[in-house]
């Protein structure tokens, strides 16, 4: 018979243990201990498993960033709806016309750098975590 102490982690590694386990979303938003190490007790369920003070900082911090890239590119996201407001109610005036269309433009290039930074972070979270 196998030893439970051995079943439980190697289960938890190939994720058939507890879906409660894995770090959960809210509209696509990571949680703060997305990088941390999670694991399933069957007494407690599930808690971290150490918790480095220097090290843990950091995949704390980087799942911080990784939520604040993504608000940022929702906030971008928001501004090409309200640069194509502003084109469409500018009525042909060059002026408006112009300020709009930088309006979008600006907001693509946001959208472009947060969602390569994103990807950049969750990388080095998963890398390190």
């Amino acid at each position: 018979m196998l030893n439970s102490n051995l079943l439980f982690p190697l289960l938890h590694n190939f994720g058939a243990v507890a879906k409660e386990c894995q770090p959960g979303s809210f509209l696509a938003f990571p949680s703060w201990y997305q990088y941390l190490n999670v694991v399933y007790d069957p007494a407690n369920g599930c808690h971290i498993d150490t918790f480095n003070v220097p090290g843990d900082f950091v995949l704390i911090a980087l799942a911080i960033a990784d939520i604040l890239l993504r608000v940022g590119g929702v906030v971008a996201f928001g501004y090409v709806i309200w640069g194509g407001i502003q084109y469409v109610t500018s009525r042909g005036e060059p002026d408006k016309t112009r300020q709009a269309q930088g309006t979008i433009m600006n907001a693509v290039i946001g959208m472009i750098i947060a969602i390569f930074a994103t990807a950049i972070v969750t990388f080095i979270g998963n890398s390190l975590g």
